[in-house]
């Protein structure tokens, strides 16, 4: 029943004396809990005297829609709701970035009393989901994705079968996808699935972060031990890893980092692994993952995007022998990575004529395209039919623009679906500490989200 009152962010716009008889009414039913503000928590203490059933608990609540007080506010603010007589603290706040959901874990894991914490937003979804690994009482979730209570909520759904909640514990490891936007990632669903089927104790959530090296500062406890770096981070994070793999180093970017036992962030690069063997098999068919006789070796690919998945690209394919050209939105970023890896340089706009020769292949590197703005595509559907395969990084929506265009130029495609899953193999066993990712179970996984997404 919802009778929270407009002032404290619900809907109901009576008067107390008759929302006070509900909960009252509530209680005589036979109610485990009723909620109540802690603004009228002593009216209504008042109001039910002698007549609160021992086995209903009264749960009085603090909600802060605009942001999340410091640890020592919502300390005192946990006094004030305890000294009034609750059962249980309720406080809920919002969070403008995802380090505001620290504060709220740091009070419920010293708090003595039971305590419902969370941070509303969608900045805020962790404090939901590891409400069991901090202490929480209880966590919310709603029936129906389309009518939540409170911003950010997740389904009751989404909690048991994506995050499997009932087995989060003290001891549960953290693990996610650090990006910006994150609510388009398919990441937690599938890595989950894994983590449940190999029996390993973590849960991997997106991660909607504003600046990386502010998350990972904060978040500095063992248990935060691996994580996915997509746009735009990836570049970022290369400063704040204190180690590199040669090929992350060589990029310049980060895909994947694990905190080691002593607290030291290592930083690996998975992008151009997933990417170029996608690209192989698009062109080549079985065993074009074989070096000696890649597909790309002496083809030219003009890569879109000179950011982290664009490095990976580049470098990952001069590797295989591939010319390589560079074409950006900021031109200077375009002519420092072509010069990198020996290329050439193009202004975005210069796609729609380039063509110095046949059998080219195009790689798109960057966010066009991407959930939610699905109608954006970096290269005029004319430009197109100039090329032999076309290959898009993003893989959320599976079939973008770019592809379907392509596709209708009568040009090969390559989704990023596959170097989704491709380059999340290998992090999966990273985060496990050696478990052997389950390859099949990750491919039925990207298949059944590809029927979903077509329903």
């Amino acid at each position: 029943m919802q009778c929270r009152p407009n002032w404290e962010g619900g809907q109901y716009e009576g008067d107390d004396a008759t929302r006070f008889e509900a909960l009252r009414l509530a209680m005589e039913l036979g109610v485990n809990y009723v909620d109540i503000e802690l603004k009228v928590a002593d009216k209504f203490i008042s109001f039910i005297y002698g007549s609160k059933p021992e086995k209903c608990k009264l749960i009085v609540s603090a909600h802060n829609y605009e942001s999340t007080p410091s640890c020592e506010e919502l300390a005192d603010l946990v006094a004030r709701i305890q000294a009034v007589g609750a059962d249980i603290v309720k406080i809920a706040t919002t969070a403008n970035d995802i380090v505001d959901v620290s504060q709220m874990f740091q009070v419920m894991v010293h708090c003595q009393v039971p305590m419902i914490g969370l941070v509303m937003g969608e900045k805020g979804l962790m404090s939901r989901v590891l409400s069991p690994k901090f202490g929480g009482y209880l966590t919310f979730g709603s029936l129906d994705a389309t009518k939540v209570s409170a911003p950010g909520q997740p389904t009751v759904e989404e909690l048991l079968d994506i995050y499997n909640i009932r087995r989060i514990g003290p001891d549960t490891k953290v693990l996610g996808v650090i990006a910006n936007p994150v609510k388009q990632s398919k990441s937690p669903v599938l890595h989950n699935t894994c983590l449940q089927s190999v029996g390993y104790n973590a849960v991997y959530l997106p991660l909607l972060a504003d600046n990386i090296a502010r998350f990972l500062s904060t978040y500095s406890s063992p248990d935060f031990s691996g994580f996915s770096c997509s746009l735009p981070f990836k570049v970022d994070a290369v400063q704040c890893c204190h180690k590199h793999d040669p090929v992350a180093k060589s990029i310049g970017a980060i895909s994947t980092i694990i905190r080691r036992p002593d607290g030291k962030l290592v930083g690996y690069n998975n992008d151009y692994i997933g990417a170029i063997s996608a690209i192989e098999d698009g062109i080549g068919g079985p065993g074009s993952k074989n070096a000696a006789v890649t597909p790309l070796a002496g083809r030219l690919l003009v890569v879109v995007g000179a950011g982290g998945a664009g490095k990976a690209i580049a470098y990952g394919a001069k590797e295989k022998g591939a010319r390589i050209v560079v074409a950006n939105r900021t031109y200077e970023k375009a002519v420092s990575l072509a010069a990198a890896v020996g290329g050439h340089a193009l202004r975005l706009a210069e796609l729609e004529t380039f063509r110095p020769e046949e059998g080219m292949i195009l790689a798109n590197a960057t966010s066009l395209g991407m959930y939610p703005n699905v109608d954006g595509t970096p290269i005029p559907k004319q430009a197109l039919s100039f090329y032999d395969v076309v290959f898009d990084a993003v893989y959320a929506p599976k079939v973008t623009r770019l592809l379907r265009e392509a596709e209708e130029c009568g040009v090969k495609v390559v989704s990023g679906v596959e170097m989704f899953l491709r380059q999340a193999l290998g992090p999966l066993e990273r985060f496990t500490n050696g478990i052997e990712a389950p390859e099949s179970l990750m491919r039925e996984g990207c298949r059944r989200m590809g029927k979903r997404e077509r329903l």
